[in-house]
């Protein structure tokens, strides 16, 4: 008997495009031995509709997929699924919606009151690794080195532009100032002076109201992917990103639309290293207590210090996004990644006390 699967995609974040990418990657590879995909799309207005059988999932040139506002509604709520006032079976839900209103635990609570298993972490989980903020402290306090930064909240920066900007220096540039709550690199700014700060705050303001100021800090960007199976959370083979010399850092522009990143894989680090890192990659999954998948990001500086930027719980998910290619070499195909997050979702109580 096979089981249907609601992929979700779309959503209302500025991740929208990559949502839609990560939906085509999964529809391709799905099981379709044990799983019946059921496409369904949220708009940049949030509404949720039902995505045709001939939409075109794919990147072309720079021109990335968007969820079309006239698609057939789709309605859900404690019930379940109905299109037209008409129930739909749904066994299990893929929400593959990356950044706020997806990422950020408000999709798991709305799927936890309809009590329908889904894939990846619950709403703590999710919150939490949404905002850097918050979670920089719980990896600080399991143990893992974090980058030296503070946050700037909007209010307050257009308040005391002077009193901040002081302190910021106080890290020395260059500095990096992302959203708080953001993915993919969007509203990132490298500022390698004074001068350029105010632009890059605005920037990052214009995505969320919380931007987080980081110093810079040099080093091989490293990652490694978390996968449960068979319910306990394992740690891929750990990964370096290469970045075109043209791109200053690992932003929107070089991750989804020139190629112009790649990962080696194995990374070219000590053996003793890739332990350390996939050691910290499966302490931070456990210290904010996600379930299914993650993907943790690192930086490794020449002096041999392992830093954690982030942990992502719903990380890009094509076939040639880093996760599915990190577990490809550790001997697990992506048809088995889906397979196994599908099985994990079902397995696990991900309601308000199961993680």
């Amino acid at each position: 008997m096979t089981l249907r699967v609601a992929i979700i995609c779309g959503g209302r974040s500025s991740e929208h495009e990559i949502s839609c990418t990560s939906a085509g990657g999964v529809l391709r590879a799905i099981d379709r031995n044990q799983y019946e995909p059921v496409m369904i799309g949220i708009t940049k207005s949030g509404k949720w509709t039902l995505i045709p059988d001939d939409f075109d999932f794919s990147i072309r040139g720079d021109v990335l997929p968007v969820i079309a506002e006239d698609g057939v509604p789709v309605a859900i709520g404690p019930d379940g699924f109905s299109i037209n006032g008409e129930k739909i079976a749904i066994d299990i839900v893929f929400p593959l919606l990356h950044g706020p209103y997806g990422e950020d635990g408000t999709i798991q609570g709305l799927l936890e009151i309809a009590d329908i298993p889904f894939v990846g972490s619950g709403v703590l989980a999710s919150a939490v690794a949404m905002d850097k903020s918050f979670a920089k402290p719980i990896f600080a306090a399991a143990g893992i080195a974090v980058a030296e930064g503070f946050v700037v909240r909007e209010g307050d920066w257009a308040k005391e532009k002077v009193k901040i900007s002081a302190e910021i220096a106080t890290l020395g540039y260059p500095v990096f100032v992302k959203p708080a709550r953001g993915g993919s690199s969007r509203g990132t700014t490298k500022v390698s002076s004074a001068d350029q700060l105010h632009k890059a705050i605005a920037e990052a303001h214009s995505f969320d109201p919380k931007a987080l100021v980081e110093n810079e800090v040099r080093g091989r960007e490293i990652e490694c992917a978390v996968l449960e199976i068979d319910g306990l959370p394992r740690a891929s083979v750990v990964g370096q990103i290469e970045i075109d010399p043209q791109f200053e850092f690992y932003d929107f522009q070089a991750k989804y639309l020139h190629s112009a990143t790649s990962i080696t894989l194995p990374a070219p680090i000590p053996e003793k290293i890739a332990r350390e890192i996939q050691e910290q990659a499966v302490k931070a999954f456990t210290s904010l207590g996600c379930s299914g998948l993650a993907r943790v990001d690192f930086f490794l500086t020449p002096a041999g210090e392992v830093i954690i930027t982030e942990l992502n719980t719903m990380p890009g998910f094509t076939a040639t996004s880093v996760f599915p290619k990190m577990w490809e070499a550790s001997g697990v195909s992506y048809q088995e990644v889906i397979s196994h997050l599908l099985k994990s979702a079902l397995r696990r109580n991900n309601g308000v006390l199961g993680n």
